[in-house]
């Protein structure tokens, strides 16, 4: 199954029913009203656009309401859109990617030593 490309705005909303799903529309909407300030038709939108992308599935609740939940989990879309933007941005070159963000990153001695043990664990085999 591919994963979705999702937009910055939808995943606003995928984040959202990540931390909590279902939710009906107008749970959604009330959740999202005062960090986005969007219209109720906005939010409507994201989430009927989400479905037809399959990132969400819709479904009515014993009392008939459409309620929404992720139909993928998000390390998954995350894995993808970094490969995405690994591809974009940085033409699929790994180490010009980790290079930049060394070189750019305030890290403290213990996320600098949490990378290394990362780094090490990965490292590929020399053909």
């Amino acid at each position: 199954m591919s994963l979705p490309a999702v937009s910055n705005s939808e995943w606003t909303v995928m984040e959202y029913l990540w931390e909590e799903s279902p939710q009906t529309a107008a749970e959604v909407i009330a959740g999202l009203r005062e960090s986005t300030g969007w219209a109720p038709n906005t939010v409507r939108t994201l989430l009927t656009r989400l479905v037809e992308k399959g990132a969400l599935r819709a479904k009515d609740n014993e009392a008939g309401v459409r309620e929404y939940a992720p139909a993928v989990k998000r390390d998954a879309v995350v894995r993808a859109e970094s490969k995405t933007f690994l591809q974009r941005v940085f033409r699929g070159a790994e180490k010009t990617l980790l290079a930049h963000f060394a070189a750019n990153a305030r890290l403290t001695p213990e996320e600098v030593k949490e990378l290394k043990r990362l780094l090490d664990e990965n490292v590929k085999p020399k053909p």
